[in-house]
């Protein structure tokens, strides 16, 4: 078997379309599920106990089933209840910014119960409320030490992000597999799909890497 250079030349541009289309669901569904996992997460630490159940109801159900039933279910069983049909975009935005919601709500559960709970008494002791305690003294602390486990978040959803192929959206996976079925070059596409992936996930890594030893420096200050 030859190996098709050129193959991969004249596929790149339409593989580094795809490639951007994937970090754009994962920025968008990371940036979303970050939001969701902040409120999820302290409210997995509330006191009123039906905030604390209807909080482990979604993360026990999104964590407990995969990424892909979740996008089916968005996708084809949602027009049921809608009474019309949603968009491609919009279903992966959705499935992928809830999961991940789920497993941020858990990486922000843990990195708030770190913190020395001294901290929150200091705070009440200062006159703050519950909310001020949180927004001024706890979340800016426990953000630092989360930064790791949301980088490993964000790598993740840049994988799984490739599971909307099947509903037909167009991000790196999708690209390489409508190529492969016009050229019938499995092996060059393929491998070169996964160097883009290996390349973006390591460029994330580097990233965050230096995020935490910058915050390091900055406590030490």
């Amino acid at each position: 078997m030859d190996f098709d250079f050129n193959l991969i030349t004249n596929s790149f541009p339409l593989l580094l379309t795809g490639a951007s289309v994937t970090l754009k669901i994962t920025l968008i569904s990371v940036s979303l599920g970050l939001m969701i996992g902040m409120f999820v997460g302290i409210a997995r630490l509330a006191k009123f106990w039906p905030v604390r159940f209807f909080a482990a109801v979604y993360v026990d159900f999104i964590r407990g089933t995969p990424l892909l039933v979740q996008i089916f279910i968005i996708y084809f069983a949602m027009p049921l209840v809608l009474g019309q049909r949603v968009d491609p975009f919009v279903a992966a935005i959705t499935a992928c910014s809830i999961n991940s919601g789920a497993y941020i709500a858990e990486i922000f559960r843990a990195g708030i119960q770190s913190i020395d709970k001294g901290q929150t008494e200091a705070g009440r002791s200062l006159g703050m409320t519950w909310a001020q305690t949180m927004r001024y003294i706890i979340l800016p602390q426990a953000f630092k030490r989360i930064i790791p486990p949301l980088g490993n978040e964000f790598i993740a959803m840049l994988k799984d992000s490739s599971l909307v192929s099947v509903i037909g959206f167009e991000e790196l996976t999708r690209r390489g597999q409508l190529i492969i079925a016009r050229t019938y070059g499995a092996f060059e596409i393929w491998l070169t799909v996964a160097f883009m992936y290996l390349v973006m996930t390591l460029t994330i890594s580097r990233l965050v890497d230096y995020l935490e030893r910058r915050y390091k420096i900055d406590d030490r200050r």
